[in-house]
């Protein structure tokens, strides 16, 4: 190197983690997802909020890495050979929704699925999921959210009939 000038490659600057990198990464790699699925003892409706980061195991630091970044969070098994950094808990995700509503993403879907994810977390906050309208309205939220995919807690023949997103109108 001339002048004994260092040139920083790839790889450290993954070591540093910095913000605008963590947001670059999770605009193609994250995913943020609301699960509604019914306890099987109490046949009562959960409503399961989380943010992911999916990589192969090969690459399973870089999940460590931003484990460390956020201080919280887990690194686990996906599925096969991925494994995944998973954010559950509402004082955890209110963080993470801090952090994105200060670093935007660039990819317009991301971004969307991001509001629509961090409206339904207010709406936790706020304890609406616990009304039967709040349930509602968070269950076609989530259809957004979730790759278009109707919750089974909305199937039923009046939801569906009443609702022009779920009849494939919107």
């Amino acid at each position: 190197m001339p002048n004994g000038e260092k040139v920083e490659s790839a790889d450290n600057q993954q070591e540093r983690l910095d913000p605008n990198w963590i947001v670059g990464f999770v605009d193609g790699e994250g995913c943020f997802y609301v699960g509604i699925n019914q306890h099987n003892r109490t046949l009562k409706w959960q409503l399961l909020p989380e943010f992911r980061v999916v990589q192969h195991q090969r690459d399973e630091q870089t999940l460590h890495k931003i484990k460390n970044y956020f201080g919280f969070g887990s690194v686990t098994v996906n599925h096969g050979d991925r494994k995944e950094f998973r954010v559950r808990g509402l004082d955890n995700l209110n963080k993470i929704v801090e952090f994105f509503n200060k670093y935007k993403f660039q990819t317009q879907s991301k971004q969307k699925s991001f509001e629509i994810f961090s409206e339904i977390i207010k709406m936790v906050n706020k304890g609406e999921h616990l009304s039967e309208s709040g349930k509602k309205k968070i269950a076609i939220m989530v259809s957004h959210v979730n790759k278009k995919i109707i919750p089974r807690y909305l199937k039923s023949s009046e939801t569906i009939r009443q609702n022009p997103l779920i009849r494939g109108k919107i």
